[in-house]
């Protein structure tokens, strides 16, 4: 993984290194630390915002080379807005700018953790240790040769706190979730000929080293499940599929666990219903649900999270071979429910509902929340700042959309009802695998609420936020990971706090 910048916890007396980061509020007013460490420098700080018409509006920057009357080789003002405010968000914010001031030249930089008023708390200082790993992530891998400016950033980064101890505490659960997060992304923008079922699957039972249990469901073994349908869109491709099941066991041994599923279309072609050429490069992308899955599993085994998680995956290729199935052919699911196959680009619903039916009646699950790359409907109704939020259960679609305003990763709640069955009723079997253009993100949906046999369940359509999305303050990265940090918090925040 691209994680070439270091981060540490240092007390405020310690030296600054490199490039000083500092925070002001909109009357650039400094804390008492931060005016200790500046001295004669803070003068500085005042006429330069005068010239620069800095304002200290959130997350705006002053950037001064070589300032006068401090040893230092940069000195970067964070604007924080009115510091009354301020929430977790704006916090991984202000780490994502200050990780922007690094370039392939940066060797060290130290961050004062001080707001006008006092010092920051340890949460607070810890999502900055958050915003600027998330940040420095790039992938790289596939470059021989590299411009200065675009070569690999590798520093170390000291910040400034009151508490130690207390920042490095705050942080050692976050640091566990951006190795989560880093994951996904690694998985996301990995090229598919070297990301497909098998390969994917081996990088998924990495996870045994972490003490996850993990099992690799065969062609053969699908088979014998009945799993007719996530088949139906492997059986196209020279490279067969997969199905993952990795179980974190942190919970007591009687409680039922909670469940993900990712969607892992490895490469997306649109089978004999073939896409258009352009863009069609983006499609390796199209198992960003499946790769959610792992990079949270890994979080919740690296912090040894005291809960009973499944997380399961079925990966396949979708191609247009000779052997690929046919709009009009009929599978059968592991269900028993029959499918016809209207548009063979509707596939990541046949791989989910083979999957989601496997873990509704194995585990029994709590709830379960699926993850997949599903529809561009859901893009043109959200685009790229939400995911489309499907769900049978108000109180879990309550608690996805709390903690999608905390992390940043936000949720919009989609309606579901029988009228939209209608779309998806077919002459010949139970149902259609599409309902047609209108409402096709909620058709999708629809289709997919018949294999969760009641379970409370979730589905997000992360296909506008988890590849291509606009890049943010925390993410530079075209596959940007959504989906870890927010199940990981509904984990922490509601399942594991009750205990």
């Amino acid at each position: 993984m691209s994680d070439a910048v270091k981060v540490g916890f240092v007390p405020f007396s310690a030296s600054a290194r490199g490039i000083l980061v500092v925070f002001c509020d909109e009357q650039l007013k400094l804390g008492a630390a931060t005016r200790k460490a500046l001295g004669a420098a803070a003068e500085t700080v005042k006429r330069a915002a005068a010239a620069n018409q800095f304002k200290g509006k959130s997350g705006a920057t002053l950037d001064i080379l070589a300032p006068e009357g401090i040893k230092v080789e940069r000195l970067i003002v964070i604007g924080t807005g009115t510091p009354a405010d301020l929430k977790e968000k704006d916090f991984l914010k202000f780490g994502g700018v200050a990780a922007g001031k690094l370039n392939a030249g940066s060797a060290a930089m130290t961050v004062f953790a001080e707001l006008p008023d006092a010092a920051m708390a340890a949460g607070q200082a810890a999502a900055i240790a958050t915003g600027i790993r998330l940040r420095a992530y790039k992938f790289d891998r596939y470059k021989t040769r590299k411009k200065d400016e675009d070569g690999a950033v590798r520093a170390d980064v000291s910040i400034a706190v009151d508490d130690v101890a207390a920042a490095k505490k705050a942080f050692a659960p976050e640091a566990s979730i951006v190795d989560g997060v880093n994951l996904a992304r690694e998985l996301v923008n990995e090229p598919p000929n070297v990301l497909y079922p098998e390969e994917f699957a081996r990088r998924a039972s990495q996870l045994r080293k972490l003490g996850v249990s993990v099992e690799v469901l065969d062609v053969k073994a699908m088979t014998k499940l009945g799993m007719g349908a996530l088949l139906g869109v492997a059986q196209g491709s020279a490279r067969p599929g997969r199905t993952v099941i990795m179980r974190w066991n942190g919970g007591k041994k009687s409680e039922a666990p909670v469940a993900f599923v990712g969607k892992g279309v490895c490469f997306d072609t649109g089978g004999i219903s073939i896409k258009s050429a352009g863009g069609m490069e983006d499609m390796k992308g199209d198992m960003g649900g499946a790769a959610c899955v792992v990079g949270l599993m890994h979080a919740l085994a690296v912090r040894k999270a005291r809960v009973n998680a499944v997380g399961a995956i079925g990966l396949v290729e979708n191609m247009p071979d000779g052997n690929a199935q046919r709009p009009g052919d009929i599978v059968t699911s592991m269900s028993g429910q029959t499918i016809e196959i209207i548009n063979t680009d509707a596939e990541g619903r046949l791989v989910l509902a083979d999957v989601l039916w496997y873990v509704a009646k194995k585990f029994k699950p709590k709830f379960m929340v699926d993850l997949a790359t599903l529809t561009g409907a859901i893009m043109v109704a959200l685009g790229t700042d939400h995911a489309g939020m499907f769900s049978n259960n108000d109180e879990l679609a309550e608690r996805l959309a709390k903690v999608g305003l905390e992390t940043g990763e936000k949720v919009w709640r989609m309606p579901l009802g029988p009228e939209y069955d209608k779309q998806i009723d077919s002459q010949f079997a139970d149902m259609k695998n599409t309902g047609g253009r209108n409402g096709g993100s909620i058709t999708a949906a629809q289709f997919l609420q018949r294999f969760v046999d009641g379970t409370p369940w979730a589905h997000l359509d992360i296909a506008g936020t988890a590849m291509g999305a606009q890049k943010t303050e925390i993410n530079q990265s075209w596959g940007s990971g959504y989906g870890v940090r927010l199940l990981e918090r509904l984990v922490s925040e509601y399942y594991e706090a009750k205990k």
